[in-house]
């Protein structure tokens, strides 16, 4: 049965991209979008940087047709300033709008904001409903199984959001304390979507890195759809892997070296036409050991390509890369 927020049709098991801070921009969705991922989401946008028109939390409202479906997602920690963001948010004309209650970082949690949220049931239920209120499009909800081992409270959340409206909800089998630490827990996302109240899309995510884990979770835990973040980065490929595997139940071979290098050079190419070419170089150097990972004594290589201020420069030594190493390396 097709996966439905709103009147957005995400087909029978869809995979989403996680929202991942300074990773998920506009050169990195255009890449994952082509290796077949269902929905996207824009990086986290601060509420407080949108209502005051912060340059870098306006440039992430940038998104593009091709992209669709795509959600904003927006953190805060006023419900004022998360109502207004929203209005903000709706006019940049994204599919959906959905709320962070899930960021364990620092400077988000210990402001209020993302997981500090599962603190204060109350007010994330207010919040919610103040941004179900200021927006026409469906809102969803990213949040965790609590904020420590003592407060796994995600199965009341889940209940009391969709009681105020939103219409899908994903799931990070993690704690805040855990951070990205440990192993996710996907037991106590099963014990919400096999909740006789729960009626929207429960989507599950944390540490699905492999077909393995993506098939066996499915059917393990009964979700409707998986959020993939991590594993994606330097590596799109994987929904395409996973969604070839759920339709034939066979395993598709991965990347050879030269489409590592063009998906890579594509990035990079996004990356500078998005950004100007100086940042747009500066923010690719983080992606890089993860595009060819695997490969033996890569460091050299990746040492020269994270110094290089010039695309010439850069496609020189991936034009090196591609002479240098057989395909049977990929």
């Amino acid at each position: 049965m097709a996966v439905k927020i709103g009147n957005i049709d995400l087909g029978n098991f869809p995979l989403l991209l996680a929202p991942m801070e300074d990773v998920s921009d506009p050169p990195f969705r255009f890449v994952c979008k082509q290796n077949g991922v269902d929905m996207m989401y824009t990086e986290f946008i601060s509420s407080e940087g949108l209502i005051r028109d912060a340059a870098k939390s306006v440039q992430k409202l940038d998104i593009f047709e091709y992209e669709r479906p795509i959600g904003i997602q927006i953190f805060g920690s006023n419900i004022d300033s998360m109502r207004e963001a929203t209005e903000i948010a709706s006019k940049a004309n994204p599919d959906l709008i959905d709320i962070n209650y899930g960021c364990p970082v620092k400077n988000v949690a210990c402001r209020g904001a993302g997981a500090s949220l599962l603190q204060d049931i109350d007010k994330m239920v207010k919040m919610t409903k103040a941004v179900v209120e200021s927006t026409h499009l469906p809102v969803t909800v990213k949040t965790r199984l609590g904020w420590d081992d003592n407060t796994k409270n995600v199965y009341e959340v889940a209940e009391r959001l969709q009681d105020v409206g939103i219409q899908a909800l994903t799931i990070h089998g993690r704690t805040r304390a855990q951070m990205y630490k440990g192993e996710a827990d996907w037991s106590l996302i099963r014990e919400i979507k096999r909740n006789p109240r729960i009626s929207i899309p429960i989507f599950g995510n944390g540490d699905v890195d492999s077909i393995e884990k993506a098939a066996n979770w499915r059917m393990e835990y009964e979700v409707d759809g998986i959020m993939i973040g991590r594993a994606a980065i330097g590596y799109p490929w994987i929904f395409r892997e996973i969604k070839h595997f759920f339709a034939t139940g066979e395993y598709l071979s991965g990347p050879i070296l030269s489409e590592r290098i063009d998906v890579c050079r594509t990035h990079l190419l996004k990356s500078i036409e998005w950004k100007g070419e100086k940042t747009g170089i500066f923010e690719m150097r983080r992606h890089y050991s993860n595009y060819f990972k695997g490969i033996p004594n890569f460091k050299d290589y990746r040492m020269q390509l994270v110094k290089l201020e010039s695309l010439n420069a850069i496609n020189e030594v991936l034009e090196d890369i591609s002479n240098k190493f057989d395909e049977v390396l990929a």
